[in-house]
């Protein structure tokens, strides 16, 4: 699996009972404390193993960091930030390569392995598929809300909460049932990362807007504006694949093309897995996991919103 499929990572069989999979993430900080930004940066990177059904074996730090103006006590932070995470995982930092740069940046390369013929990819949802969402959306309006130095205490903290929560649990929950389709939510939002997944599938999905899960502070942030340009850029690459019915209002639009960072897992799991995959995500404490829509139908790949 490879650039062609535009899926969450690469995948290379090694034998009939093991492949590989690789990817990479990095970003700017997005928050201010430096370990947290850590702890995030590599909760991201390791979530597209996690959405490829996959367990992430090691990882090699990527860091850009501007010597002349910030302390090195700001990169060791950082840096203990994303090892904590990593060990985390069950997964060993092995590397990595650092670079002098005007703007601080940090990320992961990670392995991992997965069964050749357990990988979830975007491309299998059905028509009748349950869709379920494992964490809240509005961390980057929360994020956007901290930059202009908006966001309130409580806010800053939930989000940080949310982006820092491996994918972990969520993914361990899937196994043995009958998921067709998975990815993670990250940049393109829901709506963009959903496109994916149905244009991928040839299917529609109907989300629910109401039964979706989102960061209280965000949808008082998204009212006041607070709406980063990359959820605006989400919602137009999404229109003319979209449906928006009547009571869909604009903050609602907003919070479903939000960019997330480190976002939750989006299944597509079959009806009769539904319910045990609910209990089974509860009981490992990932409590906002909530069902949001359904396959409705076949077809090039659209989403429908309801109210």
């Amino acid at each position: 699996m490879g650039l062609e499929a535009a899926d969450d990572a690469g995948v290379y069989r090694l034998t009939p009972e093991l492949a590989l999979i690789q990817t990479v993430d990095f970003f700017t900080p997005i928050v201010n404390d430096p370990y947290q930004f850590g702890a995030i940066a590599a909760a991201n990177a390791l979530s597209d193993i996690y959405a490829m059904g996959g367990r992430p074996l090691m990882a090699l730090n990527i860091v850009c960091f501007p010597l002349k103006t910030a302390p090195a006590d700001t990169l060791k932070a950082i840096l203990r930030g994303g090892l904590d995470k990593v060990h985390e995982a069950g997964a060993l930092l092995v590397g990595g390569h650092s670079v002098e740069d005007a703007e601080l940046k940090y990320g992961l390369a990670v392995t991992g392995v997965v069964h050749p013929d357990r990988i979830f990819t975007k491309a299998g949802a059905r028509a009748g598929d349950l869709l379920v969402l494992t964490k809240p959306l509005g961390t980057g309006i929360i994020a956007t809300a901290l930059k202009g130095r908006l966001a309130s205490k409580e806010a800053e903290e939930a989000a940080i909460r949310v982006m820092s929560t491996l994918n972990r649990a969520a993914a361990e929950a899937l196994e043995g049932l009958e998921v067709h389709a998975v990815t993670d939510i990250t940049g393109f939002g829901l709506l963009g990362h959903g496109l994916e997944m149905a244009r991928a599938s040839q299917v529609e999905l109907t989300i629910s807007a109401s039964r979706v899960p989102v960061l209280s502070w965000a949808r008082e942030y998204a009212a006041m504006g607070l709406v980063p340009g990359g959820s605006h850029a989400n919602r137009r690459f999404c229109e003319n694949h979209l449906t928006l019915e009547p009571g869909v209002d604009q903050v609602t639009q907003d919070l479903l093309s939000d960019a997330q960072t480190s976002g939750g897992l989006f299944i597509a799991v079959a009806p009769k897995d539904g319910e045990t995959l609910m209990k089974r995500l509860k009981d490992a404490g990932v409590a906002e996991a909530a069902v949001i829509g359904e396959v409705t139908g076949t077809g090039i790949g659209r989403i429908c919103v309801k109210p």
